[in-house]
């Protein structure tokens, strides 16, 4: 493609005729390496702090349940009012992103986390709860594709790479939340919520930041018609496949870490009679383990191949999932770590392999397994919370460590890349 970095009549107009069609990003090479991480790292940091915020919601859920008397249904509930918003619209929001990229919906995004964090710090009753959950999660939702997006055009040909580097960002947020929630939270109530609003007025700045570059680079994004054809030779029929085999493993992962982030707590309450401030700590070191996983994924991803690493991450896991609700505490928090480096390693890779199946579409793609990944984990809580009141915590633990067995659909991926060992 040769357009000059000087051209200013196509890079300041985000929507100039050429963007208005659906558009592929063609890797830049040729920026300087340092730029382009400067803003793959504004991209993970403002991840994390998005996910800092996301991760509040199931972190307070003992003092939710504690202050308005809710059962685990309406635990599951909460997931689900949460997770919907979040994964319905991101597949639409990136679809709608691929035809007319939105350089400053970034921003807008975090304003209505702002917006839902701020009203969930007052609520007071159960309804308000999930009105302002799902406003958190309508933030999430215009965030994810088209922050995929950006990473993906400052990647410079290293896709995996750049997919893990935003990821864990969120990741980390994601541990980070419960953490934060022990320390402010739990000690000081609902309404210390609050305070997590300035988390979303720096993500706002930040991320007006990453869309000026964003629209001093639209020279990424070229015409879908003008795409190279050779990412794949599959047919549709074996490309439709492939992605229905994609989103079961996305399944298998986000029911199992559903469990996980909703009724860990509860579980080590439960079972070893931990406080609810120990049982936060205990869940940080699980989410951060999948922090640690996330990052780890994608490298290994684009060196030894997607396909790889999803088959070690989601089949590899089986055995210490079967484990851990059998074991003492301290096994448990041991497992726990292992399961979330393993287990996480896979999504980067998932998200990735997808893109390569369906060229031209990586706002769509991107928000499909966002989005399907959240809404599977808002199904599954609800599930799981209806079916822990129906019989109990521990054996729905067992239940659910089963999933991973799914991991052997990999075996019918079809084979994209070859290893790259250097």
């Amino acid at each position: 493609m040769n357009t000059s970095p000087d051209d200013e009549s196509i890079l300041i107009e985000p929507h100039s005729a050429n963007v208005e069609h659906e558009v592929e990003i063609e890797p830049n090479l040729g920026t300087p390496q340092k730029a382009v991480l400067g803003i793959l790292i504004a991209l993970s940091v403002a991840h994390l702090l998005n996910d800092t915020m996301q991760s509040l919601i199931p972190a307070i859920y003992p003092i939710l349940k504690h202050s308005f008397q809710l059962s685990f249904t309406q635990i599951g509930l909460i997931t689900l009012a949460n997770q919907l918003t979040a994964s319905l619209l991101q597949p639409l929001v990136g679809w709608y992103t691929d035809r007319r990229p939105l350089p400053y919906s970034l921003s807008i995004g975090m304003g209505f986390t702002l917006a839902g964090l701020g009203l969930l710090s007052v609520a007071w009753n159960f309804e308000v709860i999930l009105f302002s959950v799902a406003l958190v999660g309508v933030g999430s939702s215009v965030f994810h594709p088209e922050a995929s997006r950006v990473a993906r055009m400052a990647s410079g040909g290293r896709h995996g790479f750049a997919q893990s580097l935003f990821q864990v960002g969120g990741n980390a947020g994601t541990s980070i939340g419960p953490l934060l929630a022990a320390l402010i939270i739990v000690s000081g109530g609902q309404g210390e919520i609050k305070w997590f609003c300035l988390i979303a007025l720096v993500g706002i700045v930040l991320l007006y930041r990453v869309g000026l570059w964003y629209v001093a680079n639209t020279h990424l994004l070229k015409p879908k018609g003008h795409a190279h054809a050779h990412l794949t030779s599959l047919s549709p029929r074996q490309v439709s496949m492939a992605i229905g085999l994609l989103m079961a493993l996305v399944f298998s992962k986000y029911i199992y870490l559903a469990s996980m982030t909703s009724y860990y707590t509860f579980f080590l309450i439960h079972k070893f009679h931990v406080s609810v401030q120990m049982s936060q700590i205990y869940l940080f070191v699980f989410l951060f383990a999948v922090a640690a996983g996330t990052i780890i994924g994608g490298p290994i991803g684009d060196r030894f191949g997607r396909k790889n690493v999803i088959w070690v991450s989601i089949l590899g896991v089986t055995p210490f999932t079967l484990l851990l609700p059998h074991v003492p505490l301290a096994g448990v928090i041991i497992l726990s770590v292992i399961i979330g480096v393993i287990l996480a390693s896979a999504f980067s890779a998932i998200v990735v392999f997808a893109q390569e199946l369906v060229p031209g579409k990586v706002g769509m793609i991107a928000g499909l397994f966002f989005g399907l990944a959240f809404g599977l984990a808002g199904i599954g809580s609800a599930v799981l919370g209806k079916l822990i009141d129906m019989t109990s915590i521990g054996l729905v633990f067992e239940i659910c460590s089963f999933l991973p067995l799914l991991g052997v659909l990999t075996a019918f991926l079809p084979d994209l890349e070859r290893p790259k060992r250097r």
